[in-house]
């Protein structure tokens, strides 16, 4: 059977779990997932663990935060008025909000708290400062 090498395009079933057990994503429910190795569509810690792996091969990995989504950064904290959001956002803590970029990229925000007259938003991954845990599947090598 052939292993995956680097730069080769595979399918690949996951559960993504974080330390408390709780899934966090997963494809089982959907296709696997298609990706060239190499194109920076994966964190890393994922993508290395996927090299050597032979089709039908199941594993479980865990990724640390440094191989993920890295440490949470304090500057991607702000601070902003409530006035400079629409008038129907009702900001609670833990929403999440997107922001979009003058190039039209978007970001997804989380709200850390509410004062009278502010809110503080979060622009870390979601899943940042956080260890992961995958069960991995590689269906095919394409």
């Amino acid at each position: 059977m052939s292993r995956v090498k680097e730069n080769d395009k595979v399918k690949v079933h996951y559960t993504g779990k974080l330390k408390t057990g709780q899934i966090f994503d997963s494809s089982l429910e959907r296709e696997p997932i298609e990706v060239t190795l190499g194109q920076g569509q994966l964190i890393p810690g994922f993508e290395k663990e996927l090299v050597n792996m032979e089709v039908n091969e199941k594993k479980t990995i865990t990724v640390p935060k440094e191989e993920a989504y890295g440490d949470i950064m304090e500057e991607l904290f702000h601070e902003i008025k409530k006035a400079e959001l629409p008038e129907d956002i009702k900001p609670e803590i833990g929403m999440m909000l997107v922001a979009k970029n003058p190039d039209g990229t978007e970001n997804q925000l989380r709200v850390t708290d509410v004062k009278e007259e502010s809110i503080v938003i979060d622009a870390n991954h979601v899943l940042a400062g956080q260890d992961l845990t995958f069960e991995l599947e590689l269906v095919a090598i394409l």
